[in-house]
């Protein structure tokens, strides 16, 4: 069978139900189109063009091709493959990238037959293609401009920034990612590689009589098979707790059905996953323990010895039965919040090699490269600097790569094959796999006085955190540092429990146990409006925090506090429309808690026009690598062309995990830091005169406090900086969403389009976690693994969304900025909620929301 593939004759003689993805990616070493959803056809993300159509590669056949005219990103004329990479930079219609280069073939096949298309026109377009960064908005806009230049309307001028803070700056090495040919570590290949499979659990609880890998071991191909028995360190892991087992040995009991009882190394992917097949386990069933009720019953086995009790938090300040007693208004409702997908488009996959300047060499996208470090010298039983982690810009996160996933897998099978190893799991093995967001019951109780003024808060709070602890305890204590939002309510009595099941484990999702909290605690305030006949705007800004107030855990605040800046940028929004909702956020930047937040960098002069920025960061589509460059800029007032930016392990710039929306301002600090000397010796020398110094740089807060704790003679700090919201949702007059208007403080605004699409972005998952999303379990099984049954909202079901900056400074943060990755969603769903209980009358107390009946 002939057929052309970007403009080259292809004799094909090899299998006619070969899907075309297969075909591009393993025979043909093109990248470009990604597989985000195993061939289920639901992510678009290896979109190509077939005859001048967009087409799904993974659902296109190789029989069907005959005569026919294939098209990749690679294939397209060098001045269309300019436009995109110019329109995408320079609208921040990128983030992580993993999904824009099937955007960018589906756009292309659009403006052949029309080259001037409107918004919608476009959104049509695209919506087969998700993108869980952008919310859609900043992509429509690239595809409008890419239009524009290919229509020869405008002519491509390549910005000459100067990186400062408060420019826009392109996104650091983001042309090559629009087309798709920047490697994410699913992409690369090495000699002699070889593929690993894991043997998951049939059951979610049972206990593993005997476990024969004899079929398996002789299938031809085959390398090794690897069990419990031959880790060599500690196969116990956990960024908290270390009770999560690397495999389930013989004689122990599994705890989900995403725990690893075996690995197979063979010399390809599908020979690996048919020895998979091959092994025979005999199980013990269990029943397993699948609601949190149950796993708090008397008579509940124990999913760990230690109980089914992660943690408790517990913070109770002022007299709260008090406030009750003399309180004007009262309302108490209980409030359900789903567990949610995070539906990064590209999954897990790690690649490890033998290191010549030790024993591992890991290509890792997880969120925190030198906790995987640590992690992976644990399960081999090896000190930390025979491995070297490389961080390879990962196709989305929001929390779901914290954990280590396949990285340990890669790595122990290089370790024993001596031979480069790479995992990958398919989309169904990562939605069993990986934590997911906490549902949550919320049992609130809020009081106010004649006024209006919030006087007492009783809420008691418990969470599914599944199989194991991964960061559920901090999620809980999240939920209830952030108990009261962005209010201050002096008397609190606050619980949040978080309970083990057979589920799968829950962890960090963006927003982290404030989204849930954000939902109860705003929908219990127009609760108290609708009973009281109070203004829902007018309550919000006399409550709100603002310099001197106290959060829930009692920290007074300093500065920076930017809540009523922003319900002042949606008030006239607010009182103009019919049907409107309304609710702010809070979020932390930080883990603090007691807990240091630690940011480096290290700054190395290799030449004239080459400056490294090394870091310990994970760039997931947020931006931290242009925040690196732009606080580099701006402290030198050297050009960003100059800049690299490089996150190994070997370059010692240790940092944790990316998470907490702390990267800008840590990162931020450390370069800051580093750059002090840099900038003196830069008085009186030349870069030229400097190369081959090092400049080092640390930030370190050390000061946070333990939420609920009463240190003596200090007031508590729960966290060094918060970052604050206020979004308006308005309805059209059928009840559906017209507008959202989200206005944030950030504190300083380091770079305005990237600070637009991540809120952008947040909203659009906030709206998801609104309306759509889920992950149902059913006697601790999902009820499905499909990304397309997760409920992600796609380009023609998301409404405008108007992002207002506010600035309020920061004391600590870089230029006075703070974290926007998070808060962009924190508001989201309350708001949501909210304007349909203004619309129809009716309060719904749990996520998704029931839609409302048109009047």
């Amino acid at each position: 069978m002939e057929f052309y593939l970007n403009g080259v004759k292809k004799n094909y003689q090899g299998s006619g139900d070969l899907n075309l993805l297969k075909y591009l990616r393993e025979i043909e070493n093109i990248t470009t189109a990604k597989d985000g959803c195993s061939c289920e056809g639901t992510c678009g993300a290896c979109t190509v063009e077939i005859d001048g159509k967009a087409k799904l590669a993974c659902k296109t056949k190789m029989s069907s091709l005959e005569h026919k005219h294939v098209i990749t990103t690679d294939g397209l004329e060098l001045k269309i493959q300019e436009a995109f990479a110019h329109a995408f930079v320079a609208k921040g219609g990128i983030q992580c990238g993993f999904c824009i280069p099937g955007i960018v073939m589906s756009a292309r096949s659009l403006l052949r037959t029309n080259p001037s298309p409107t918004d919608l026109e476009i959104k049509k377009a695209i919506s087969k293609n998700l993108c869980r960064c952008t919310g859609y908005v900043k992509i429509v806009e690239s595809i409008q401009y890419a239009a524009k230049i290919i229509n020869g309307e405008i002519a491509i001028a390549e910005s000459k920034s100067d990186g400062k803070v408060g420019s826009s700056l392109g996104k650091y090495d983001s042309k090559d990612r629009v087309l798709g040919k920047s490697k994410f570590v699913c992409d690369y290949k090495e000699r002699g590689m070889l593929h690993g499979a894991l043997k998951f659990s049939d059951h979610p609880r049972a206990i593993i009589k005997s476990l024969d890998v004899s079929k398996a071991e002789k299938l031809s191909g085959v390398v090794k098979i690897i069990l419990a028995s031959d880790v060599p360190g500690n196969r116990m892991t956990g960024l908290i707790i270390k009770d999560w087992p690397m495999f389930v040995a013989t004689g122990e009991t599994t705890r989900y059905l995403g725990d690893v009882l075996a690995s197979v190394i063979a010399t390809t992917e599908d020979i690996a996953r048919e020895a998979v097949r091959l092994i025979d386990v005999a199980y013990e069933v269990l029943t397993p323990v699948s609601t949190v009720s149950e796993a708090l019953s008397v008579d509940a086995p124990k999913i760990h010895s230690s109980g089914n009790i992660l943690s408790v938090s517990k913070i109770k300040r002022g007299d709260v039965n008090n406030a009750f007693k003399n309180a004007m208004y009262s309302v108490k409702g209980t409030y359900y919040t789903q567990r949610i997908e995070h539906a990064f488009i590209e999954t897990e996959c790690a690649l490890a090699r033998p290191w010549d300047k030790g024993e591992i060499e890991l290509l890792s996208q997880g969120q925190g490269v030198y906790v995987d470090r640590d992690g992976v010298a644990a399960i081999l039983g090896i000190p930390k600097d025979k491995i070297n982690v490389i961080q390879v810009q990962n196709g989305g996160g929001f929390g779901g790569k914290e954990d280590l996933s396949v990285q340990g897998h890669a790595s122990l099978g290089c370790y024993l094959t001596k031979r480069p190893v790479r995992f990958f799991l398919t989309r169904p093995e990562s939605l069993v796999m990986h934590p997911k967001r906490h549902p949550l019951k919320m049992d609130y109780e809020l009081c106010c006085d004649d006024q209006g003024i919030l006087t007492g808060l009783r809420t008691n709070i418990v969470g599914d955190t599944g199989a194991y602890a991964s960061v559920g305890m901090k999620v809980l204590e999240r939920a209830a540092g952030h108990a009261t939002g962005a209010y201050q309510i002096l008397n609190v009595d606050i619980e949040a429990t978080s309970v083990y099941t057979n589920n799968v484990p829950c962890g960090a999702m963006r927003g982290f146990g404030v989204n849930q909290t954000a939902f109860a605690i705003e929908s219990s305030i127009d609760e108290l409006c609708r009973l009281g006949g109070i203004d829902r705007w007018e309550i919000r800004y006399s409550n709100a925090l603002r310099e001197g107030a106290e959060t829930a855990t009692g920290q007074r605040l300093v500065g920076g506090v930017g809540v009523r800046d922003s319900l002042m940028a949606i008030k006239n929004d607010f009182y103009n429309a019919r049907y409107a909702g309304i609710a702010c956020g809070i979020k932390n930047t930080g883990i603090g808690n007691g807990v240091p937040d630690i940011g480096r960098a290290k700054i190395v002069i290799e030449s004239e026009d080459k400056i490294i920025i090394h870091h310990g960061w994970t760039e997931m589509g947020q931006g931290v690598h242009t925040m690196a460059i732009q606080t580099f800029c701006e402290e030198t007032g050297l050009s960003p062309d100059k800049i690299k930016v490089v996150v190994e392990t070997c370059n010692d710039t240790e940092c944790g995990m990316t998470t907490s929306s702390r990267g800008t301002s840590l990162v931020g600090n450390g370069v800051i830091e580093a750059c002090k000397q840099l900038k003196l010796d830069l008085k009186n020398k030349t870069v030229k005169d400097l190369v081959g110094q090092v400049y080092k740089g640390e930030w370190v807060c050390s000061f946070t406090t333990e939420a609920g704790a009463e240190p003596a003679g200090v007031d508590p700090v729960t966290h060094y900086s918060y970052s604050y919201a206020a979004q308006l949702v308005i309805l059209n007059d059928d009840g559906t969403i017209k507008k959202i208007v989200a206005a944030h403080d950030a504190g300083k605004i380091m770079n305005p389009t990237l600070f637009q699409g991540q809120i952008e972005g947040s909203v659009h998952m906030g709206l998801g976690y609104a309306l759509s999303e889920d992950f149902p379990m059913e006697d601790a099984r999902p009820v499905h693994t499909k990304l397309g049954k997760c409920g992600i909202l796609r380009a023609t079901e998301v409404p405008i969304i108007e992002v207002v900056g506010v600035e309020a400074r920061d004391k600590y943060g870089p230029y006075g900025a703070k974290g926007v990755g998070e808060v962009g969603l924190v508001p989201t769903a309350a708001a949501v909620a909210n304007s349909f209980a203004i619309y129809d009358g009716k309060r719904r107390t749990s996520l998704p929301l029931e839609l409302p009946q048109s009047k």
